[in-house]
């Protein structure tokens, strides 16, 4: 007897997505705030403050990147087509949405 295939319930991951999606819009909004502070006069302490600028822009950069993510994952869960990998077409296990609800492929394709 094979084994029962289990597909996700899109029910169970579109709030911690939402949710997952206004954090990082929020941690986003917060680092464009701190990127567009006054620069400080002294050339030490402006040294200091671009080192940590390229801090926040890389991520700025990978909020972004799971921004995508998300919606993407969103624009499935609208389309009907959350929980199946974007490559093979298969279910995406449960564990793996469980730890990465944005996934689009099994681990497998991944």
């Amino acid at each position: 007897m094979a084994a029962k295939t289990v597909v996700a319930d899109p029910a169970i991951y579109e709030p911690r997505l939402r949710a997952r999606l206004a954090e990082l819009q929020e941690r986003l909004h917060g680092i464009e705030h701190d990127l567009i502070e006054t620069p400080s006069a002294d050339f030490g302490e402006r040294a200091t403050e671009r080192e940590g600028d390229e801090v926040l822009e890389r991520l700025g950069a990978q909020g972004i990147q799971e921004i995508r993510m998300i919606e993407a994952a969103l624009r499935r869960i609208d389309e009907g087509e959350f929980g199946y990998c974007v490559a093979c077409g298969k279910p995406i296990a449960i564990a793996r949405l469980d730890l990465v609800p944005h996934a689009a492929r099994c681990a497998k394709c991944a």
